[in-house]
């Protein structure tokens, strides 16, 4: 089938996909990670691979593949090259922007975890209230910023936020497609910013 007969209704459904399995990083140092989410953040070390090629690729790279596991059954897991080098930040993308978020049950959870976390000289931020969840957010022994989050929200009102997300997004594509129109002057340092507002409490001053 080429590109210029698609037929997208002849394609097989999507799958079903039911929750996410794990999310892989680099980690600098196996040992260190591990006592990080295992005896600190209290995820059991759950599985491993080790080989020297890659199964997808066929290259030789020699790695320890670690995985620690939710209690809904998905993973976090790390790749141990052998080289105590971590993964170098994106150089055009802020640090806070790229994490991956947990949630736990109770505000009181979130606290507790960052006394735990404060007690073994890890730097927090928050409890941070985001309407309709909070967060407190840190960073792993291999740069990876992580947040705990609780859901504070209804799920009546979640539902009801969720009625207006198509309406919001394309509302930002575009203002983003006026943007650019906007902004082929390469002089021109304008900030793209959403319509509404949904934190006026923070950046009041600009």
């Amino acid at each position: 089938m080429t590109i210029a007969n698609f037929d997208p209704c002849a394609l097989p459904p999507p799958a079903s996909v039911q929750q996410l399995h794990h999310y892989a990083y680099r980690a600098k140092d196996a040992e260190e990670t591990r006592h990080f989410y295992e005896d600190i953040l209290g995820l059991p070390l759950y599985h491993i691979i080790q080989s020297d090629h890659v199964p997808s690729t066929g290259e030789y790279c020699p790695y320890t593949h670690f995985f620690f596991r939710l209690q809904d059954g998905s993973f976090i897991a790390f790749f141990d090259l052998g080289d105590d080098t971590a993964a170098l930040p994106s150089p055009n993308t802020p640090l806070w922007v790229n994490h991956i978020a947990f949630r736990v049950d109770t505000v009181l959870e979130l606290e507790n975890t960052k006394q735990r976390l404060q007690a073994h000289g890890i730097e927090v931020l928050g409890v941070t209230d985001h309407h309709v969840f909070k967060s407190i957010y840190f960073f792993d022994p291999n740069g990876i910023r992580l947040e705990l989050t609780v859901q504070t929200g209804t799920p009546a009102q979640m539902a009801q936020e969720s009625l207006t997300v198509h309406e919001r997004l394309q509302a930002w594509s575009d203002r983003k497609a006026a943007w650019r129109l906007e902004n082929k002057d390469p002089n021109h340092s304008s900030k793209l910013k959403p319509e509404v507002n949904d934190r006026p409490e923070f950046g009041k001053s600009h």
